[in-house]
């Protein structure tokens, strides 16, 4: 049997007609398309939106992992091996990244009722060597930071916040990525809301800020705030200053066409969270229904990026992910699964010790959320689950 068509995708273009008018009318008006005003323009508005004092745009969240974790070996003066702690299941640049920059992930498992730590396994990794944790806000739950923080303690270990797929997501009022030294989020074709493809480092530390301008831009000078710029001048004046690289940097600028289009996007991104919230406490209202076969996520501060199916039994899950599929509705993993099973870490880390982890990889897929999930589409998915969990074939084990 063939799949049919995707009627409910993982996600649908959310760029409307006043986005497109609004890139229209920007391209017509102007000569300037590099990082220029509307950049820091979208950073001063995103910075007021998440209540930090500093962002920086960069062209992917991945780009954001890339400069937070050099700028804070540089200014942290961390050596080789310095050990970062990783969930086992994140987005995969956030392990890459470390590796690539020689320092150690080190993975601990994750829980399964907000999908970040399991908090006694984290407790149990930190060492002497541990200088930085790099937390997960998975699918939309935010992660228990006071948690973290509490076995933080005085310990001088940083936290960095992964925010790229909750933006928006709460604790006790206090929107995530405000609880760590640093932040970042991604504006992917598939998140909350897009910059086609964008990222934004948040702090309020100002020498970090500064450093994450610098390595943003191939490390020139020229990047810094211009209350700056005669200090360097008088320091270095044997060479021009704007070809002046006062560190090794990068080039992972994005441009004013990127930065209009969020500009655009983030006056409708609360509209855009609170209908995805609606249509997740719609989604459990259809799989409580099912409690014999799956669990139901839930969590006040929630900032929906998905539709996550876990279920009890794996050879059910493998059943149900092959029918929806056959069905029209397109389904993926939660992420990337256990990201010990990936052949570039397998032969380096040792797949042991991650039951939660395990479990997600094997018993978890999600579908698409986002404003166009309508009652429609969910009262054909609670047909679809009816008709699947009624068929003693698809839930008995042969």
């Amino acid at each position: 049997m063939t799949n049919k068509p995707f009627f409910w995708k993982l996600q649908d273009n959310i760029l409307d007609k006043e986005n497109k008018q609004t890139l229209i009318k920007f391209i017509q008006s102007t000569d300037r398309f590099t990082q220029f005003e509307e950049v820091k323009k979208f950073e001063r508005e995103w910075s007021a939106w998440q209540g930090r004092k500093h962002s920086v745009f960069v062209n992917s969240g991945s780009s954001a992992i890339l400069v937070i974790i050099s700028a804070l070996k540089e200014y942290y003066k961390w050596e080789k091996d310095t050990e970062i702690i990783v969930p086992a299941i994140t987005w995969i640049t956030d392990i890459s990244v470390l590796l690539q920059l020689e320092l150690k992930p080190v993975f601990v498992d994750v829980n399964l009722e907000d999908f970040s730590f399991d908090y006694d396994d984290l407790a149990s990794k930190i060492t002497s060597k541990t200088k930085a944790i790099f937390l997960t806000h998975l699918i939309g739950f935010p992660a228990d930071v006071n948690k973290v923080k509490q076995i933080i303690g005085k310990k001088k270990i940083h936290l960095i916040e992964d925010c790229c797929e909750s933006p928006g997501a709460t604790i006790s009022g206090t929107k995530i990525g405000n609880f760590g030294m640093v932040s970042l989020f991604s504006f992917y074709w598939g998140h909350h809301m897009t910059t086609v493809e964008g990222g934004m480092i948040c702090t309020d530390n100002k020498k970090l800020y500064h450093l994450f301008l610098l390595k943003r831009s191939h490390g020139l000078a020229r990047e810094l705030p211009k209350n700056l710029h005669q200090y360097y001048k008088n320091k270095h004046k044997d060479i021009d200053f704007n070809f002046l690289f006062l560190t090794n940097g990068f080039n992972v600028r994005n441009t004013e066409l990127n930065a209009v289009l969020g500009s655009s996007q983030l006056k409708k991104l609360d509209g855009y969270i609170e209908q995805r919230n609606k249509t997740y406490d719609n989604f459990l209202n259809i799989i409580n229904h099912y409690p014999e076969f799956l669990l139901t996520p839930y969590n006040n501060g929630i900032s929906s990026f998905s539709l996550p199916l876990i279920l009890k039994k794996q050879y059910i899950k493998n059943r149900l992910q092959k029918f929806l599929t056959r069905n029209g509705v397109e389904t993926r993993p939660i992420i990337g699964g256990n990201l010990l099973r990936q052949p570039f870490l397998k032969s380096e880390f040792k797949n042991k010790g991650f039951p939660n982890a395990e479990f997600l990889h094997k018993n978890a897929f999600y579908i698409g959320n986002n404003q166009f999930v309508n009652s429609k589409k969910l009262n054909r998915l609670k047909e679809l689950l009816d008709i699947f969990f009624s068929n003693p074939k698809n839930i008995t084990h042969e």
